[in-house]
């Protein structure tokens, strides 16, 4: 269906995307090379396995990786930096910063065959809830495909967004899966010099992929106490050169200091040197809480913060329904003890049926990270699963100079959706394309019935998904939305676009210059009046006059005028009323290889800030339909064939901005 829309005060980012607009000179012809599709990067330290890979897998050595040739690096390569975090005043009385932190080991795929950009389909683990994370490590590995992985470009560039730097894993398995020590010694061997080579050679692949470091997890036992001086050496070289470059090295307790392998359960004096040699360590299941309490205090002897340690939580069978001795690292009356390390928290999406939604995932991601209640600022204190929400402050990203915007969009969708209206109706997931989305999901301020209130993927306003608020709201409703730290002028304006679906409610923004008096409470709010002349999608702007300083919380209030209410928020923008930048558009768009209809595209940047690129298609009828989108500067799609009869496939690249204003196109032609 494509909704009526009428905009109030046009966005932006609406005029670019009509089929009006003049062409620039263009690019034809078929390229020589041919188009494979690109996946996500995994190697072995040096020496190969015996025998030949299996159907999809490619053997590659570590030590040999260069970046002039590395064929797929413009399309795994990250595109968005690491965002600077703050800690607003904490959602509810429990939850608090400076103490416990969040780390997550997430298997997004397969290690062969996990594609570089995203893929054509909406069942995906599109991890959301940054805002309780401060590290996530692109857990897999397998000794028949590869060791060591570099995590996918989209990844890398969500949790940016998002603030959280991400690791790549080194997994050097148990015996019992295949492990060969051989590969820990291709690991730690030293040259003639007495250095780490390969120690060097992660740090170059992060460097050239733009991710943040490296999770070493050393599993293959038989070794002694020359291996455990090997790679105690090969992690202090790591760290020493990755802090150089910014990047950081997580130990996994697994290799002990005489080089066998004993999960300790702790931090004690069979792994400290590694610990001390690392920035933090993952401190293996088998803890309990007597030697958690021993490792917070060591680690207190040993000058660094207890924090620093990673207590593991095994969720990959049950999920938010693990027992787990919370009190051993969160207690709720004391101090915490130490940090939480989820392993493999996908389960939310992997423990559903095959008949999974999109909405049936984030359902179960919010009872995750939020708990029972689905409201941080509300924990459901009898709730067994101690959600990171109850226990850890929540942080943003929504700070620094304006503009501001999100459209909501979770980096996977049923359809692709530009203004309101559907310009593609295959499903599709892309990480890298994920907005920054509210921290708190979902806090609802009333004294009336609690509306329900979820991504919701049947419509959008760009991209894949829009909020939906639904419920009587039979007393004013207020939905925090973020928290923020952005300067106002007497121009600042917020753009506000919505649809109401059914009954009628006003509605009011919501703005806070002061953070809340008390953990809980709620921002202390000014409500501007938001005038909805019409039905359909609608873009209003709300002037910010009158107020001063920082904006420190921006939500939504809705009252009910007829009932029961279905309210559907699709973008918010903060920004300056004069200013409205639009991209620049990119150059040398070019086809880089082709097989029949498989084709990797590719393009030089466009000066300044962008967003994302979109790739559309031109057909015969004059429509456009989006291919992809991305932050890299090279695509790749597949399965393309000529319609209408046409003789040539027509191709157009924009850059989109921060207030999703679009560049003009620059074309490309395919002759069938």
């Amino acid at each position: 269906m494509n909704p009526t829309r009428r905009t109030v005060l046009l966005t932006a980012g609406a005029a670019a995307l009509l089929p009006q607009l003049p062409l620039p000179a263009h690019a034809e012809g078929r390229a020589a090379a041919t188009a494979t599709p690109p996946y996500a990067t995994y190697w072995y330290p040096d020496s190969l396995p015996s025998g030949t890979p299996g159907t999809g897998i490619t053997w590659r050595s570590l030590k040999t990786w260069t970046a002039a040739s590395d064929t797929d690096l413009a399309f795994n390569t990250a595109a968005v930096p690491l965002a600077a975090r703050f800690t607003p005043t904490p959602a509810n009385s429990t939850a608090r910063s400076g103490q416990a932190r969040v780390q997550s080991l997430v298997s997004f795929g397969p290690t062969s065959s996990n594609p570089s950009q995203g893929a054509a389909t909406a069942d995906y683990y599109a991890l959301t809830h940054w805002s309780y994370l401060d590290e996530l490590v692109f857990w897999g590995g397998s000794s028949g495909e590869g060791l060591v992985l570099a995590p996918n470009a989209p990844i890398v560039d969500a949790a940016h967004r998002h603030g959280v730097p991400v690791l790549g894993n080194i997994f050097l398995p148990p015996v019992a899966y295949g492990g060969q020590l051989q590969w820990t010694r291709d690991l730690v061997q030293k040259d003639a010099a007495g250095h780490y080579p390969l120690a060097a050679q992660l740090v170059a692949v992060a460097a050239a992929y733009g991710f943040d470091g490296w999770f070493v997890n050393a599993e293959t036992g038989g070794g002694n106490t020359a291996l455990g001086t090997d790679m105690l050496g090969f992690v202090g070289e790591l760290k020493s050169l990755a802090a150089a470059r910014g990047q950081r090295v997580t130990w996994y307790d697994a290799m002990t200091v005489n080089g066998t392998v004993s999960w300790q359960g702790a931090l004690n004096t069979s792994n400290q040197a590694f610990f001390q040699a690392a920035d933090d360590m993952f401190v293996d299941f088998r803890w309990s809480t007597a030697t958690l309490a021993a490792s917070g205090t060591k680690a207190d002897g040993l000058g660094r913060s207890r924090y620093e340690l990673w207590a593991g939580v095994d969720v990959e069978s049950n999920g938010s329904g693990t027992s787990v001795s919370w009190d051993a690292m969160v207690p709720t009356t004391k101090a915490h003890i130490t940090s939480i390390g989820f392993y493999r928290p996908e389960w939310t999406r992997n423990h559903l049926p095959a008949t999974r939604t999109p909405g049936d995932f984030h359902a179960a991601d919010d009872r995750f990270w939020s708990g029972r209640s689905l409201d941080p600022s509300q924990p459901d204190t009898t709730d067994p699963w101690r959600a990171p929400a109850v226990s850890v402050a929540d942080r943003s990203t929504v700070g620094g100079a304006l503009p501001f915007a999100s459209a909501f969009n979770t980096g996977h969708g049923l359809r692709w959706y530009e203004d309101g209206t559907v310009t593609s109706d295959a499903q599709w997931n892309h990480l890298g394309l994920q907005d920054r989305l509210p921290s708190r999901r979902w806090a609802v301020r009333t004294t009336g019935q609690r509306p329900t209130v979820a991504f919701d993927f049947a419509d959008a306003w760009h991209g894949g998904s829009s909020v939906l608020v639904t419920g009587a709201l039979d007393r004013p409703t207020t939905l925090d939305l973020y928290a923020t730290r952005l300067p106002l002028t007497d121009g600042t304006v917020a753009d506000l676009t919505f649809r109401t679906d059914s009954g009628a409610a006003a509605v009011e923004l919501a703005v806070a210059t002061a953070e809340p008096g008390t953990a809980g409470s709620a921002p202390p709010y000014t409500y501007l009046p938001v005038t909805a002349p019409d039905s359909g999608w609608q873009t209003v702007t709300v002037p910010l006059a009158g107020l001063s300083g920082t904006l420190h919380a921006i939500g939504v209030r809705l009252t009910a005028t007829q009932g029961p209410v279905g309210w559907r928020l699709g973008a918010l923008a903060v920004r300056d009323a004069d200013v409205s930048p639009t991209p620049d558009t990119p150059s040398d768009f070019r086809i880089s290889a082709a097989t029949g209809g498989d084709l990797r595209f590719a393009w030089e940047a466009a000066p300044g800030a962008v967003r994302h690129y979109t790739l559309h298609r031109l057909l015969p009828d004059g429509t456009r339909r989006f291919l992809g989108g991305t932050c890299q500067r090279a695509f790749y799609v597949a399965g393309l064939a000529a319609e209408q009869g046409e003789q040539q496939a027509r191709f157009e690249l924009r850059a989109t901005g921060e207030l999703y204003t679009a560049s003009a196109p620059v074309t490309v032609t395919y002759t069938w």
